[in-house]
């Protein structure tokens, strides 16, 4: 009986994680139909939901929890304060495929001033940029749309790890977006360890990132992050318990973000932040807080753009003796050959290789069929 309940949560759980698949008439119809809404900006007015709810308006999503979402009006916050934007609770139309903090969106308000009441997102615009993670139910899992920036918060606790900064980057540049590398908590390193750990911050910069060292404790750093946020939609990731938040507290006293602290018994941060959220940045901008994940998955992009997510790789990209070479133990390649003469990071080149090598065990079952 057991085992039969247990491979009855597997069916169950390859169910859900196969959505229907449209047809490509379909899914070209659904496409037309909302590129031409989009063109005229125009929301149809004969569905039988609309009554009690405002004409079309343009506004920008805040938060998204389940099937609602709180989206900040456009059409009248232009000379407004943050706090005192317009603020609605919206339904998500189940026509639309997804709805992320900091997507632009066509909707309509509720008129009602019963707070249980709630107006309704019709489309979704064009998303300029979006950050995505592979998620085992849900597939490609959009977690932030339209950024300018991805702040990697790393930490020396929970323990410090290159290997999820290179996930990171490896993300950032598949998305096309600026990534800064942010180490947090600084204050608990004596001399010697900050002198190791700038070292091993240093091969970033020699390849072209942005590294800044911060402490919330005494709060040095931040003074340079916020030049590097003001005028910019910023997102926040990292794993749990890098202190996302309480650096968002520190360039933003009035937010009040959750923050949590690190489990005793597995020494791994503890979420805290449950969904992203927009806030706006005094200095001009918004920062985007965005839930904390063990480990940020890469079994969704093809090993070509995994190569690639490592820019030091790409000057020596199509140049290997073999054009199918795996960089590992193949005659002629470039990229091994770099690593030894130093001109490419030992410690990259094997975070590399672990990430390639860790993507069959991390891929779900549904997808390696």
């Amino acid at each position: 009986m057991v085992l039969y309940g247990l491979l009855l949560y597997i069916d169950t759980v390859k169910i859900v994680a196969k959505k229907p698949k449209l047809s490509n008439n379909q899914r070209r119809q659904i496409a037309a139909n909302r590129k031409k809404r989009l063109k005229e900006n125009t929301v149809e007015n004969n569905s039988n939901d609309v009554a009690g709810l405002s004409e079309p308006m343009k506004g920008r999503v805040v938060s998204r929890f389940g099937k609602q979402a709180i989206v900040e009006c456009l059409s009248d916050n232009s000379e407004k304060l943050p706090e005192e934007r317009t603020l609605h609770k919206c339904y998500i139309r189940r026509t639309i495929k997804s709805v992320v903090c900091g997507d632009f969106v066509i909707y309509r308000a509720s008129l009602s001033e019963d707070d249980r009441d709630r107006g309704i997102i019709e489309i979704v615009e064009d998303r300029k940029t979006t950050l995505s993670r592979p998620d085992f139910y849900d597939g490609i899992k959009p977690i932030a749309a339209n950024i300018d920036k991805i702040i990697i918060v790393s930490s020396m606790l929970p323990a410090f790890s290159t290997n999820i900064i290179d996930r990171y980057l490896v993300a950032c540049e598949h998305a096309h977006i600026p990534p800064i590398i942010v180490v947090n908590k600084v204050e608990l390193l004596n001399e010697q360890a900050l002198a190791d750990l700038k070292n091993t911050l240093s091969t970033y910069e020699k390849i072209g990132y942005i590294v800044k060292l911060v402490s919330c404790v005494s709060e040095l750093g931040l003074n340079p992050l916020i030049d590097i946020l003001k005028d910019n939609i910023s997102v926040f990731v990292g794993q749990s318990g890098v202190g996302k938040s309480s650096i968002i507290n520190k360039l933003l006293p009035d937010s009040n973000e959750v923050v949590g602290a690190i489990s005793d018994n597995s020494g791994l941060g503890q979420h805290t932040t449950t969904a992203a959220k927009l806030i706006p940045f005094i200095h001009g901008g918004e920062l985007i807080d965005s839930p904390g994940v063990r480990e940020f998955g890469l079994w969704h992009l093809p090993v070509e753009d995994i190569t690639r997510g490592f820019v030091e790789f790409q000057d020596y990209l199509g140049g290997c003796k073999f054009s199918d070479c795996t960089h590992k133990n193949d005659p002629g390649c470039l990229i091994r050959a770099s690593v030894e003469t130093g001109d490419i990071s030992q410690d990259r080149y094997e975070s590399y290789l672990k990430i390639i090598e860790s993507l069959d065990q991390n891929r779900p079952a549904y997808i390696k069929e």
